[in-house]
């Protein structure tokens, strides 16, 4: 694809992309896509999609108490537990408001952990990167930003996103749906948004503006961006995904140039 080029023209030292088709076809790769970089927040794709599989394996509920007092694992996923940012403090009473936590995550692993009887990045392997093949990722530090992967693996997750085999499609279509609609919040790095969308542990970009994702990508679009400069995400009504991995930190530069690669990617498909 000849707009996976742009990325020549990125700021950054180092960057690796993919764009993948519904049926695992990869269009097109640009830099060194075994190489591992971290996550930052992309890793909370990985939390809400491990969460999933302990769904349908019955070790928890969406409604099963987690976190603070009053919340459910359905209200960690779609950060409305009242968590803070980093902090295990709580903020708002849950369901009230949107509040992005990466602590939010955090307690889901636990809770994840105390259900299935296994740590979390135990059962996360088991689950979810083996069967996958997803050999080079690891989560090293909070399970809302930890992990390091490559975008040969995240490859394969892109995969999974698009036409599931570890869930049922049921289950992947209710979590990439609102979840406590209306709520406004902010949107890291973008700014407060009326309303915040968010599905289980994915964001979903709806009507959002400004917003990472294009101006051509549907509002079904969902996924996740990182600060550490990564960003992966599904349109449904494109039937593709895409994967951008780099090791310059998020700021005023991805806000410019991620929309433009999207736009460009998806107008060259269409």
């Amino acid at each position: 694809m000849d707009s996976v080029r742009l990325i020549e023209q990125w700021p950054v030292d180092n960057a690796a992309a993919a764009v993948v088709k519904a049926d695992g076809t990869v269009l097109g790769t640009h830099g060194d896509t075994a190489r591992v970089f971290p996550l930052a927040s992309v890793t909370k794709l990985l939390t809400a999609y491990t969460a999933l599989i302990a769904l349908e394996e019955g070790a928890v509920e969406l409604d099963t108490p987690a976190g603070p007092e009053g919340s459910t694992i359905r209200h960690l996923l779609a950060h409305t537990s009242g968590l803070g940012f980093n902090e295990h403090k709580m903020l708002a009473e849950p369901g009230k408001r949107r509040l992005y936590s990466n602590a939010g995550f955090e307690q889901l692993a636990d809770a994840l952990t105390e259900h299935t009887g296994i740590a979390f990045d135990a059962y996360q392997e088991e689950a979810l990167l083996q069967p996958l093949g997803m050999h080079d990722t690891v989560l090293k530090g909070s399970p809302g930003a930890g992990a390091e992967s490559t975008v040969d693996d995240l490859t394969l997750f892109a995969r999974e996103l698009q036409r599931p085999t570890l869930i049922d499609q049921s289950t992947l279509d209710e979590a990439t749906r609102v979840v406590f609609p209306g709520l406004n919040g902010v949107l890291p790095g973008f700014g407060h948004q009326k309303p915040n969308d968010w599905g289980l542990g994915f964001e979903l970009r709806d009507h959002k503006d400004p917003h990472w994702t294009g101006k051509r990508n549907s509002p079904n679009t969902f996924g996740h961006f990182g600060q550490s400069g990564t960003f992966l995400w599904v349109d449904p009504d494109a039937g593709v995904s895409c994967i951008a991995l780099t090791d310059r930190a998020f700021g005023p530069w991805a806000a410019q140039v991620w929309p433009e690669f999207s736009d460009a990617v998806l107008a060259e498909l269409a």
